[in-house]
């Protein structure tokens, strides 16, 4: 029984869609075997991107005690992290909390940043081209996607919605053609996951819940305070969702109410595709195994920690 840290697994991964309460759930558990956390969530790397992104620190105070999380806050505003670092950043908080014989608990519900772990994607960094981007720059929308649909066929357009995507993509693409690509392999980890399946209507009842929580706790001031501090109107719509609609808000574009009516929309839209990517992992053969949310806090633990001495 990993109470002891004497799993035979390297990792064990909670993930879900969003409002699952997938991160009270690692905290537990962290503090039941006395792990640490490694979050797994794209945007909560970001310093200052807090209620927006969620980031709800309560949730790591168990019995009085602070559960460690790691690759929290380690982004400043405004720059593009991507999955590349997260290994990169992954691999060094893993191998140190292996030094300290602490078990690590990944937690988070960004499926690429999962995937990459679990399945040892071999990443290399893809340098910016700054004389391609300028020449990307004039092209319209419909004239970017034609070319990066030249390089790979598009399955889906929902992650590039705006041009700097859209050129970001092609730059990788025309990397890759290059023939300079130097993988760095990432190790096979063995790992557990454990997916929270919340039911359809009482996730999107807390979606909404969760979303007039953080508006009434400031999440527009919060983003107010990202523009004054020179975060661009463009890289805010980049970041997606709470970013992408309050910004539209602020500078004009969209009225309150519509604000919010398009942007709790938009998050079920995202808990949707993040199923979808969990699905597609489990067809490429990746076992997760799916609890109920809904059951009681001891019970999900006792799942958990029963795979785990099975070595499932």
């Amino acid at each position: 029984m990993p109470e002891n840290n004497s799993s035979t697994h390297d990792i064990l991964i909670i993930t879900g869609p969003t409002a699952s309460g997938k991160t009270a759930l690692a905290a537990a558990l962290a503090c039941r075997i006395k792990g640490e956390i490694i979050s797994a969530d794209s945007r909560q790397v970001y310093r200052g991107m807090d209620l927006g992104t969620g980031k709800d620190y309560d949730d790591y105070l168990v019995n009085g005690i602070r559960i460690p999380v790691h690759l929290i806050d380690v982004a400043d505003p405004g720059y593009k992290y991507n999955v590349f670092e997260y290994q990169r950043d992954f691999f060094r908080v893993f191998n140190e909390l292996k030094t300290r014989n602490v078990f690590p608990l990944v937690c988070g519900g960004s499926g690429m940043y999962i995937d990459s772990i679990v399945s040892g994607y071999s990443m290399y960094e893809v340098p910016p081209d700054p004389l391609l981007r300028k020449k990307l720059e004039q092209k319209s929308m419909s004239e970017l996607i034609d070319i990066l649909s030249s390089y790979k066929k598009l399955h889906n357009i929902t992650h590039i919605d705006t041009k700097n995507r859209v050129i970001r993509a092609i730059e990788i693409e025309k990397y890759n053609s290059s023939g300079k690509v130097n993988l760095a392999q990432f190790p096979k980890l063995k790992s557990i996951i454990i997916g929270v399946m919340a039911d359809r209507d009482k996730r999107r009842r807390r979606i909404t819940e969760r979303l007039k929580q953080r508006l009434d706790a400031g999440m527009i001031d919060e983003v107010k305070r990202l523009m004054e501090n020179g975060v661009s109107e463009e890289v805010l719509i980049y970041y997606g969702l709470e970013y992408k609609f309050i910004t539209l808000f602020l500078t004009g574009s969209k009225d309150y109410d519509t604000m919010v009516k398009e942007l709790e929309i938009a998050i079920h839209q995202f808990a949707k595709r993040q199923m979808t990517w969990f699905r597609g992992m489990e067809r490429r053969g990746i076992k997760i195994h799916w609890i109920d949310g809904e059951l009681p806090p001891d019970e999900k633990l006792e799942i958990i920690l029963q795979l785990l001495s099975k070595g499932a």
